[in-house]
């Protein structure tokens, strides 16, 4: 008897890949509504017909003259590539870039010495999510991205970040060395992460401070961990002796809360 049954196919081999317009556009109540709030570039706001409790996001969209166009919810998940969108999506990116400067003086504006996290191969768009949630949660003034090999502000980003994208500034520059070169000159100290580097409980970040935060599978390039200042380490005592890059970020960005609080 000939076999009916279908050949297994991986969930992975299943999902469609997205095209660059489905990777910006923003999906989702929360992402959508905060990057109409922070006066993120926004083009169009989509809206499922099916879908009820948008009205806010509806007026919103229109006080600040955005088109508005009701869709069929098999449209809107054609627009998002399948993603859990909520009823609505909106084409733009989930947060504009800056350069190094505006981050520096984002920092200047609150009149504190800056916090900054720079993400060194960081290309998982989940982890980028949530590094840039994190530091906005922590008080960050911002996060240093390269353009190349690296997460960008795309649409999977904005939905993990959870909307602080679209409130935190992010600098994407074309050499990380010569970005970190830059904030040396105005008084910034840079600390990468290494195994053998010193304790993050006995180092001083109450002044201008950069994490680097490497990737998961090789760690910080040769050429940025040879330019950082210093290199620490958090503690291990369990059998895997890594962390995840997001948590590893908010790590180092809570010990520099805490010091900073303690002294003011």
């Amino acid at each position: 008897m000939k076999n009916s049954k279908k050949p297994y196919r991986s969930r992975e081999a299943r999902a469609p890949e997205l095209t660059q317009a489905q990777e910006d556009r923003i999906a989702g109540r929360n992402p959508v509504m905060e990057a109409l709030r922070s006066e993120a570039q926004i083009d169009t706001v989509y809206v499922s017909q099916e879908s009820g409790g948008l009205q806010e996001i509806v007026e919103l969209a229109k006080s600040r003259g955005i088109p508005v166009k009701i869709v069929t919810e098999a449209k809107l998940s054609q627009l998002t590539g399948g993603a859990a969108h909520q009823g609505v999506a909106a084409d733009g990116a989930c947060g504009q870039y800056v350069s190094l400067e505006d981050l520096l003086k984002t920092a200047e504006g609150r009149g504190e010495p800056p916090l900054l996290v720079i993400c060194d191969g960081i290309q998982d768009p989940h982890n980028l999510g949530a590094i840039i949630r994190t530091a906005e949660a922590a008080g960050a003034h911002g996060v240093i991205i390269p353009k190349r090999r690296s997460a960008s502000l795309t649409l999977t980003v904005g939905k993990t970040s959870a909307g602080a994208a679209s409130w935190l500034p992010v600098a994407r520059v074309s050499n990380l060395v010569s970005a970190m070169e830059q904030l040396k000159e105005h008084g910034v100290w840079i600390y990468g992460t290494d195994a053998a580097g010193t304790s993050y409980t006995d180092v001083d970040f109450t002044g201008g401070t950069a994490f680097v935060i490497g990737s998961e599978g090789f760690g910080m390039g040769r050429l940025v961990g040879e330019t950082c200042d210093a290199k620490l380490s958090l503690p291990m005592r369990g059998k895997v002796n890594s962390l995840n890059a997001s948590v590893a970020a908010g790590i180092f960005l809570y010990e520099a809360v805490r010091q900073r609080t303690a002294r003011t």
